[in-house]
């Protein structure tokens, strides 16, 4: 506990590790997140990776809720759910924490064949045990890689294309929340094509650690097209969206995807 009386991070993460480590099922648990980066500060989640035997994936959360609640009862839950074929993952909150120390849990079966153990995109991983050593962090495929960003490449440009007419036929009608949407519809594709420009090994992190990986003068210059004033300032930055976005295309082909991986 803190002086506060609020548990901190490393209570919490000594607890599951008591907690875990008997369990045989249990064969590694590691941090990831911001500790991956050596980022953790205040507000830093505590992002948490367990590798466990196939069939005991409900009972790896039960034992994780059991020693959670032994130093504070659960103020709030979300999950388990499964965002990718063989992890699972829930989100946990204690009443005696912090209210910005959220607890990420994510479950890994045995099987499961990507682990999120690249360094290159994952960071450094901080291995609270690992039993038989086994789980270690792998080099990235970057030939699959590449081949995935040039696949999404182009599907972003596609997209692009297609749709970003409906910010302005939205303006045209003085539709300004449709148009509002359509608009931050293009934001994000715009993101992830700088992404690829300038960090294509987090492109699909959305804003993730984007203040980290981009040039001040783009981290400027996104946040100035971000808020918008009035109609006649969305129509303005509208405009200069669809300038940008096929510069930005036209950079990545130039340099190569690449020539960008190993940039980064």
């Amino acid at each position: 506990m803190t002086s506060k009386g609020k548990l901190t991070r490393e209570v919490i993460i000594q607890t599951l590790i008591d907690a875990l480590k008997p369990l045989d099922c249990i064969h590694a648990f590691w941090e990831g997140g911001a500790a991956a980066f050596d980022r953790v500060d205040d507000w830093s989640d505590i992002d948490l990776y367990l590798v466990v035997d196939d069939e005991k994936v409900n009972d790896t959360f039960l034992a994780v809720e059991r020693a959670l609640t032994s130093l504070s009862p659960l103020k709030q839950k979300q999950g388990v759910f499964e965002p990718s074929p063989g992890l699972f993952q829930a989100f946990y909150r204690l009443r005696d924490a912090s209210e910005y120390l959220l607890i990420d849990i994510a479950v890994f079966k045995l099987s499961c064949p990507d682990k999120f153990l690249e360094p290159e995109i994952h960071g450094n991983p901080a291995f609270y045990f690992n039993k038989s050593n086994e789980i270690k962090p792998s080099p990235l495929k970057k030939k699959a890689f590449v081949e995935k960003l040039q696949k999404a490449l182009v599907g972003l440009q596609g997209e692009f294309e297609m749709f970003h007419r409906c910010v302005q036929k939205e303006i045209n009608r003085d539709n300004r929340l449709e148009a509002m949407d359509f608009y931050h519809m293009l934001l994000a594709w715009l993101v992830e094509v700088l992404r690829i420009r300038y960090g294509p090994l987090h492109y699909d992190f959305k804003m993730r650690y984007i203040h980290y990986e981009l040039p001040s003068e783009i981290i400027g210059k996104l946040e100035r097209l971000y808020f918008v004033r009035d109609k006649q300032d969305l129509q303005q930055k509208y405009n200069e969206i669809v300038r940008w976005f096929p510069k930005i295309v036209l950079e990545i082909e130039k340099k190569e995807i690449e020539g960008l991986i190993r940039m980064a």
